[in-house]
């Protein structure tokens, strides 16, 4: 089967830059004062007030939380929601899906299931590790919410950039509607706190090699993991997702861009976690850099 000439010369060219990343990775250990990065926290929606619309003060927004080992985390993050939404007078549900934590996450979501009711505090209790995408369809199947909020548990994702996400959905001005808004790092007043130069280097260079070999609609972070959703559009493109990892996160841009749906940004500041350990490692770059060229050659 003969490739395209464009995406045979965009293939050629990234080839070169893996080459050249991976030299850079090589080299960066003795690197190890961070540099600085924009982070922020002033950010506005431009031309925007932020205040929910009526029409999404009438709305459930369901937040989907996979966990596993975030006992520390969770009842902060639990608190910054309800405060965030009770701010904003918007109705919400809280979604844990927790894969059998053996720091005894799930005893935590249930004590804190039962300060906030059940009403607000939903839980899933799962028997392992069984992957992101999963996580997401279980909890998707948990919740009630007409919107849907995908983000971490670990204090990355601060809840103060919901309202301004939804302003951006409910924006009158935009001549189409927008079916999902993308928490980005990469654009003026996004950044990231906390992250060593390797780390930086890593997730720019993973960014950069997305936009430039895949259909993403104009979406500056394919690989962060806070976005809001239209039930109906996360509904269609779950199902359809088999990346893995933080491929995963890329492909649900791609998949909802090849399907015509619009996609919204606002800046945010990512802040990494304070409690716990990474999930990054080797293994995740590898099923990273896989699935973007499956991507690549399929989509």
């Amino acid at each position: 089967m003969a490739w395209p000439l464009n995406k045979l010369k965009r293939f050629g060219t990234v080839s070169i830059i893996l080459i050249l990343l991976s030299i850079a990775l090589n080299l960066l250990p003795t690197l190890s004062q961070p540099f600085s990065t924009s982070t922020d926290e002033s950010t506005t929606c431009e031309d925007q007030t932020c205040q929910s619309s009526p029409v999404s003060g009438n709305m459930l927004y369901s937040v989907i939380l996979p966990t596993y080992n975030e006992r520390e985390n969770l009842p902060l993050i639990t608190q910054f929601l309800h405060d965030t939404f009770t701010d904003a007078k918007l109705k919400y549900e809280i979604v844990v899906v927790d894969d059998s934590s053996p720091d005894n996450t799930l005893e935590v979501a249930k004590s804190l299931q039962k300060i906030f009711g059940k009403d607000h505090f939903q839980i899933v209790s799962r028997p392992g590790k069984l992957g992101l995408g999963t996580a997401y369809s279980s909890g998707l199947k948990k919740s009630s919410g007409q919107r849907i909020i995908l983000m971490d548990a670990d204090l990355s994702h601060h809840p103060k950039f919901i309202p301004q996400m939804i302003s951006v959905m409910d924006d009158p001005k935009k001549k189409k509607k927008v079916e999902i808004v993308s928490g980005t790092r990469y654009q003026k007043g996004g950044g990231v706190a906390g992250w060593d130069t390797f780390r930086k280097l890593t997730s720019c260079g993973a960014n950069f090699l997305a936009t430039f070999l895949l259909s993403t609609g104009g979406a500056s972070d394919l690989t962060g993991s806070f976005r809001l959703y239209e039930r109906s559009a996360i509904e269609m493109i779950l199902p359809q997702v088999k990346s893995k990892g933080y491929a995963f996160q890329m492909e649900i841009l791609v998949r909802a861009n090849k399907a015509g749906m619009n996609i919204g940004e606002v800046p945010i500041s990512f802040v990494d976690r304070i409690y716990g350990e990474s999930k990054l490692g080797a293994n995740e770059i590898i099923m990273y850099l896989k699935g973007l060229l499956q991507l690549f050659f399929t989509t």
